[in-house]
């Protein structure tokens, strides 16, 4: 069986476009037995008309699902856009983008209709509308209209249409959407017999300070092919196409309000193997959390407080008896941004104002100045990789953004045999409150105490530093962590 089946309501519906071997109609699909072996790798594409709940399409949808096939669009999709206020929850983030279209003149009069394939659409000018639509609910063909009322343009109506019902340009920006959208499972019978799964690696090509750099990319793609892994590269455009995956490892910084922390929840609702985990992110992220996890549970970490914007007026009382100098963050920096050295608590009202404007809560820590901070990568429970990063020359930090360009300290790789007990066991126990993905664990080494200053859902794996010790086999060690799980993913299933 062909890894694609495009599912239409009738042979003649798809009488415009090429014959392909592909193509099966909907009953001959609902008739067909469930094969464990060769489902799981087969992508249905449903171009049937009846989409509505218990209708021909519903059932070709569902049917998908319950064989292990990865379907568009799933049930959670069509149930979605037979509900209105589903529809308007997905899409209330649609504001700003059609402020700025009506900005550029891309909308005119009181009202317009847009239709979406796969995605796109055929006025250039909307085709960022067009992706938007797609992204949140990703059905191959929308009919989405808008109309202009009390001076904001509102989505009235957004539904499935038919195959048949495309006129002739629209039939050419199918078949070539088609094409585009699906050209990772048009390869070759043969190429795609070499590899058991599929893991897409998600990417910022445009981030200045990427968690991995393009070599070790390189060698992820490499080591996940020698075990039978096809790695593919995605950005956040590919979201729509996470279904087509067994497994999403994400290389791109996170954040809780953006769309890695987005994609990593909808490809574990997929049923992808996801690092970073949903989960994993939302407590990593958040120094607040952290700091009041690690407290909790008895894992050493500096000593602070935390700060409310009512605080404010407060401060001098809040701050009395402090040691200063102290470290002011706000939950969500990364590479030493939004963390300020406060010399003084004459200094602290200036500087929290400043920062109150981004976060409700600030954390006012001990500072602890180190030569260097320990890195320990820990992937499934185990320790990865070891690393020291030294502080930017002349700064306190490992970053140092303060002169318009960011410099950053030296490093060294070592065996894991070589750190001490001490920073390996905390680094052990701060993950264990985490989960089970790949952490990063940054700790300070004073004399004989050791404290764990941050856990990183996102740590750097880069070749020429995390990889110094390991070489090849740091990247073959998360695959095989990878291949694990998608396998006992698969055993669930079957």
């Amino acid at each position: 069986m062909s890894p694609l089946r495009i599912v239409v309501d009738r042979i003649s519906d798809w009488r415009p476009y090429f014959p392909t071997d592909d193509l099966i109609t909907a009953g001959d699909y609902l008739a067909q037995a469930p094969n464990a072996q060769q489902d799981s790798a087969t992508h249905v594409i449903n171009l049937c008309g009846g989409l509505e709940y218990l209708e021909t399409g519903y059932y070709v949808s569902l049917l998908a699902q319950a064989r292990g096939q990865r379907v568009l669009p799933t049930v959670e999709t069509l149930n979605q856009l037979s509900r209105k206020a589903l529809v308007d929850l997905q899409l209330e983030s649609l504001a700003a983008l059609m402020n700025e279209l009506t900005r550029r003149g891309a909308l005119q009069g009181d009202a317009f209709q847009l239709r979406v394939v796969f995605g796109e659409c055929l006025q250039l000018e909307l085709s960022k509308l067009a992706r938007r639509l797609f992204d949140r609910l990703p059905c191959p063909l929308l009919e989405a209209r808008f109309q202009h009322r009390q001076g904001l343009w509102r989505l009235t109506r957004l539904k499935p249409v038919s195959l048949s019902s495309l006129n002739g340009d629209e039939q050419d920006l199918f078949a070539q959407a088609l094409n585009r959208h699906s050209r990772r499972v048009w390869r070759t019978p043969k190429a795609r017999r070499r590899y058991r799964y599929d893991l897409a690696i998600l990417i910022d090509p445009e981030e200045a300070l990427p968690p991995s750099n393009k070599s070790a990319l390189k060698q992820f793609i490499r080591a996940g092919r020698r075990l039978g892994i096809d790695v593919s590269l995605i950005t956040r455009r590919d979201e729509s196409r996470l279904a087509e995956f067994d497994a999403l490892f994400i290389r791109e910084t996170t954040a809780l309000d953006h769309h890695t922390y987005r994609m990593a929840r909808r490809a574990e609702h997929e049923g992808l193997v996801v690092i970073d985990d949903p989960r994993s992110i939302l407590r990593c992220t958040n120094k607040v959390y952290l700091h009041e996890l690690l407290g909790a549970r008895g894992v050493p970490a500096p000593g602070g407080i935390l700060l409310h914007r009512d605080d404010i007026k407060r401060l001098p009382e809040k701050a009395a008896g402090l040691q200063f100098p102290m470290v002011l963050k706000v939950p969500d920096g990364a590479f030493s941004r939004g963390v300020v050295k406060i010399t003084s608590a004459d200094q602290l009202p200036a500087e929290a104002s400043h920062l109150f404007e981004s976060s409700a809560l600030l954390l006012l820590q001990e500072w602890l100045p180190t030569e260097f901070d320990w890195r320990i990568g820990v992937l499934d429970g185990k320790v990865l990789f070891a690393s020291r990063y030294y502080m930017a020359r002349g700064h306190w930090q490992i970053y140092d953004h303060s002169r318009g360009k960011t410099r950053s300290g030296g490093f060294t790789t070592h065996d894991p045999k070589e750190v001490p007990k001490a920073v390996v066991t905390a680094a052990l126990k701060a993950t264990r409150l985490i989960g089970d993905g790949l952490y990063g664990v940054d700790i300070k080494q004073i004399d004989d105490r050791v404290v764990v200053i941050e856990v990183n859902d996102n740590p750097n794996l880069d070749a020429g530093v995390e990889d110094v010790v390991l070489g090849p086999d740091l990247y073959t060690k998360v695959m095989e962590v990878f291949l694990a799980r998608m396998e006992a993913r698969r055993q669930q299933a079957s």
